[in-house]
């Protein structure tokens, strides 16, 4: 028998996250006079009530779990749930335009999310489940992350399960009734405030049948974000010194050494980065999010209870993000030298030193009429696509309690059907200043620059100063823009979740192990995705490309605020786009007048086709039975559990392969099995004190699209085959944790923990060669035991007989590798208030604070990245290599992306006299990352993921019980409108893009009935 509940234990167990009271089974009295005996107990509400509530439930788990309780209905302490999550040890998020999107626990963005327990599913290829982004915090009563699994927790996670929680109506000890109206305001948004409207209405009765209950939560919420994005790109700008012997190779492999006078007139005595290209980037998204929660239980006596959930969503993610561009800047790189330079050090990659090189800081880029006619050209974009996507939530089960055996047994489904239309546009101006006359070759002309990338800042615009400069009017011109291309996309995506499982526990008494848990689940979970895009144009002659004026009522003038949120004044501003709200709201009548513009202007015709490939679709099906046995035992101040889990996978894939035209259904299948220990144990080795281990083994399923096995096989023996691996199998994940909770005060705690996670059979990018025979011919198929795959379609040429059909070739695909990598690092989090200092601090007795600190590190793995030509031309111009022949690659370690290895909270408080006010600084390390400014690729950041600098953040929110049922409340998200500042390669290395974000207001108040 557990040992007597202290004081403070009793008085978090009698804190409430809502205002409804939790039902609490009450400690089996030892002796009648013990049962009579008078304790005290504390009782709190509000904010305080949300963190205690919580902290009574993670000391009484035995496992490992963190959670987090909404302070009110449909008041969790953030808005966002990606926010939300932010608050907890171990959990770091990354943002969309300031929007909390993704989440990392322990540096991982493999986790499985789940509503009261049932699994949810995604919008696209990914296993992590449900969108944060798609499911308002409004509904949401509570938040549980677990860390360190039991034998009956889901497999399917690297980090933890975030099990996101709804109310109970039979735990409803009042009616309950509320509404909350909001209005959003973001600094940098041009459409005002957003509204955000939540309600809840829930009661239980006694029947003549039984106790019913019916709760129903509901959300409807816009929100728009935006972030100014600047990108400069020196990755293809090395103007080596005058004095360099530039070594390049002619096709018959001789060395030809270039002439630094004639072909670099800009060189100097040392080798410099010029400028590559120029993007500045308004990031604008809209969202449209409702949600639906409904529970209805029915308990027809003390030992049975019925449920049904259903939540369901529906996220409409509109963008309207705009590009200006300077391209072809480099036709004029060699003969133009900046007025400016500055010392770039990139650092080191796997302990070597890679060196420093002066680069371009600050000066103008002009036309040069005998160099290129119609270079740099300015361009301008609309990109201009959503995410819309509905999701359902359903769960419908029961539970029996009998003397020793308790039964739980439920249907689960969950769908989410995603479609993603997208029109993005591409024009071309054409500066109708005299000194830049067409010649009609091309669809560009002449433009001048100027850039200032000084003081940590991506300035750029039009010099203006210029004779070669156009006017405002001019940029405003329908006459002064050409069509160069359009993208279009109709894409889909199904994904769902069927699954069905029955949990017991077998009670025992008078025995170390107190009960067993067993149960049985079962599941088939299915993809379905087709990819349709298609692209007009991308003209590269004024003759095939239509006038401005031929699609005049299209055109709008773009966001000329670029400047709002650092107060720049160099910009690129006055420009045309098409008309972003058009092409979401009528993309048919877009396309059609873009394509009537097409016939009327003559030149190359092409029109769109949204017609499928037959490569396009693919299906996945997996069908997975998965058993479990866990004791759970307790012995005078030990607890825990320890179990099995065993699961067995069966996996086809159905997708086409397309052969001289010919299409062919395909079929492949997989399967695998897993038995994975999980163990944890907890020692209540004081009142106030607890230890845990946790060690336990997982599995971290494949994407569905590293799945896909459509295969398209061409006629060309030099290309290599991309297809998917249906018989990839999961990494598995070994976890150990150990930590100490030490509950020093009332509603207080200090931790401490330790974690690793070895991850091995790793999925990784495989290119797998066809080997060339003694004869220099390749296999001729089709069991190509020398590697490859087998291409029935190619026609050799050169490296195979030419009289013959098919051959093996190169293939490329995912493959498990046998590298082990590991996760390991330290988490501590203090809560603490003053409450209990009342009579002596009077109204200060009202602080509190809660805080976490993690330090991880991430090691091992076989994978890498290399250096790209542009990036291994600068490295070896750094050490003083000029000729081809004798450069080296640069290689570094590919590690996590979106890992940082330091990152802390902070939150102080206040809560009294009907007054709330909480203040949160969240920061995090430097990660690296491949989501840069406008999509940049690999290519263009060197061959390496860019580097997201330290950031921390500040939010805070204050709100006033008016009286008993109303509430009025302000909350500020990026308070001091901190900025994201990218680097290539390394911290602090060549800054390569930034992320001027905005601050969003949310005022609002809340009325209980």
């Amino acid at each position: 028998m557990r040992q007597q509940l202290s004081k403070i234990t009793l008085a978090v167990l009698s804190a409430t996250s809502l205002t409804f009271a939790a039902s609490v089974a009450a400690q089996e009295a030892e002796t009648e006079a013990q049962a009579k005996k008078s304790v005290e107990v504390i009782q709190v509400t509000g904010m305080r009530s949300s963190l205690t509530s919580a902290l009574a439930e993670k000391r009484d788990t035995a496992n490992l779990v963190e959670i987090i309780m909404a302070t009110d209905i449909g008041k969790l302490p953030d808005q966002n749930l990606a926010e939300v999550l932010e608050n907890v040890t171990g959990v770091q998020i990354t943002r969309t335009a300031g929007i909390g999107t993704g989440v990392q626990i322990r540096g991982s963005n493999s986790n499985r999310v789940e509503i009261n327990g049932a699994s949810t599913v995604g919008s696209g290829a990914g296993r992590s489940g449900m969108n944060f982004e798609d499911l308002s915090a409004a509904i949401i009563a509570g938040v549980e992350i677990t860390k360190s699994p039991e034998a009956k927790t889901t497999e399917g996670s690297v980090g933890g399960t975030v099990n996101l929680r709804t109310i109970r109506p039979l735990e409803l000890s009042e009616t309950l009734g509320s509404l909350r109206v909001q209005g959003e305001d973001s600094s940098l948004t041009t459409d005002g405030v957003q509204p955000r409207v939540s309600g809840a209405y829930g009661d239980n009765w006694e029947l003549d049948s039984g106790k019913f209950g019916f709760v129903i939560s509901g959300s409807y919420a816009k929100q728009e974000a935006t972030s100014f994005r600047p990108r400069v790109d020196r990755d293809g700008s090395l103007v080596e010194n005058k004095n360099a012997d530039v070594t390049r190779y002619n096709s018959d492999g001789d060395p030809v050494i270039e002439n630094q006078v004639t072909k670099r007139p800009a060189a100097q005595d040392f080798d410099f980065l010029g400028i590559q290209f120029l993007n500045q980037e308004l990031e604008n998204f809209e969202y449209e999010t409702t949600n639906l929660a409904t529970t209805f239980e029915f308990a027809p006596n003390d030992n049975m209870k019925f449920f049904f959930d259903a939540i369901i969503t529906s996220q409409e993610r509109r963008q309207e993000s705009t590009r200006v561009q300077a391209s072809g800047v480099s036709s004029v790189l060699n003969y133009t030298v900046p007025d400016e330079f500055e010392t770039i050090d990139f650092g080191s990659l796997d302990g070597v030193d890679l060196g420093s090189i002066r680069a371009a800081s600050r000066g103008t880029i002009q036309p040069i009429n005998s160099v290129d006619d119609d270079d740099p050209n300015l361009r301008f974009n609309s990109d201009t696509g959503a995410r819309v996507t509905d999701t359902q939530v359903f769960r419908l089960g029961g539970e029996w309690q009998g003397d020793n055996l308790f039964v739980s047994a439920e249907l689960s489904s969950a769908s989410s059907d995603t479609v993603t239309p997208s029109l993005n546009t591409q024009l071309n101006f054409i500066n109708p200043n005299p000194l830049t006359p067409l010649d009609g070759s091309s669809n560009d002309n002449s433009v001048p620059f100027i850039y200032d990338l000084t003081g940590g800042s991506l300035a750029f615009g039009i010099d203006f100063a210029s004779p070669f400069a156009p006017t405002v009017a001019n940029l405003l011109d329908p006459n002064n823009v050409v069509l160069d291309q359009v993208d279009v996309s109709r894409s889909t995506t199904d994904n769902s979740e069927d699954a069905f499982r029955i949990d017991s526990t077998y009670f025992i008494d008078d025995n170390i192990v107190t009960s067993v848990d067993f149960g049985y689940r079962y599941n088939i979970t299915k993809h379905d995705s087709v990819s349709i895009s298609d692209r007009i144009g991308g003209f590269s002659k004024m003759v095939d490309s239509p006038n401005g004026a031929l699609f005049a009522d299209l055109l709008v003038a773009g966001p000329s605020h670029f400047g709002d949120a650092d107060g720049r004044e160099l910009a690129l501003r006055n420009f045309l786009i098409i008309d972003p709200n058009l092409a979401f709201n009528d993309p048919d009548g877009v396309l059609a007048t873009l394509e009537a513009a097409l016939v009327a202007h003559g030149g190359k015709q092409d029109f769109s086709d949204l017609t499928p490939s037959d490569t396009a679709a693919f299906k996945i099906e997996e069908k997975t039975h998965a058993i479990y046995a866990q004791a759970n035992f307790e012995y005078e101040m030990i607890r825990g559990n320890i179990g099995l889990r065993h699961i067995s996978t069966d996996i086809e894939s159905r997708a086409n392969s397309v052969v001289n035209g010919t299409v062919i259904p395909t079929s492949n299948t997989g399967d695998y099995s897993y038995t994975l220990p999980r163990l944890n144990l907890v020692a209540d080795v004081h009142d106030d004190v607890v230890l845990r281990l946790g060690w336990g083994k997982d599995i971290l399923r494949p994407n569905f699209g590293d799945l896909n096995t459509s295969v398209s096989f061409g006629t060309n023996e030099n290309s290599s085959v991309e297809i998917g691996n249906a018989a990839l199998e999961p990494e598995e994940v070994t976890s150990f944790d150990l930590s100490a909770e030490w509950y020093f005060a009332e509603a207080a705690v200090v931790s401490i923990g330790y974690f690793n996670k070895e991850r091995s059979n790793l999925f990784v990018n495989k290119l797998e060669s066809a080997i060339i025979q003694a004869n220099g011919f390749r296999e001729p198929g089709p069991t190509c035991a020398g590697g490859g795959i087998y291409n029935p379609a190619v026609q050799p040429n050169a490296i195979g007989d030419p009289n013959t059909t098919g051959l093996c070739v190169d293939v490329e695909t995912k493959l498990n590798d046998s590298a082990t990598t590991t996760q390991k690092g330290i988490e501590m989090a203090v809560q603490y208030d003053l409450s209990s200092f009342e009579d002596d601090l009077g109204w200060a007795s009202g602080f509190g604070v809660v805080a976490n600190y993690t330090i991880q590190e991430y090691s091992g793995g076989s994978a890498f990245y290399t250096s790209a030509t542009r990036g291994t031309d600068i490295f070896n111009a750094i050490n003083g290599v000029y000729d081809s022949a004798q450069f080296v690659d640069v290689t570094s370690d590919r590690g996590l992306l979106d890992f940082s290895e330091n990152a802390y909270n902070v939150a102080v408080y206040y809560e009294k006299f009907g007054l709330s006010a909480r203040l949160r600084y969240t920061w995090r390390d430097a990660f690296r990352t491949e989501d840069t400014a406008a999509g940049a690729s690999l290519n263009s950041t060197l061959g390496f993921p860019v580097v997201t600098h330290d950031r921390g953040q500040l939010n805070a929110s204050v709100s006033y019980d008016v009286n008993e049922n109303l509430n009025l409340g302000l909350e500020a998200v990026n308070l001091t409108e901190s900025d994201i500042t990218q680097s290539c390669v390394n911290e602090g290395a060549m800054l390569c893009a930034q992320g001027i974000t905005d601050r969003r207001i949310t005022f609002g108040a809340s009325y209980r009935f």
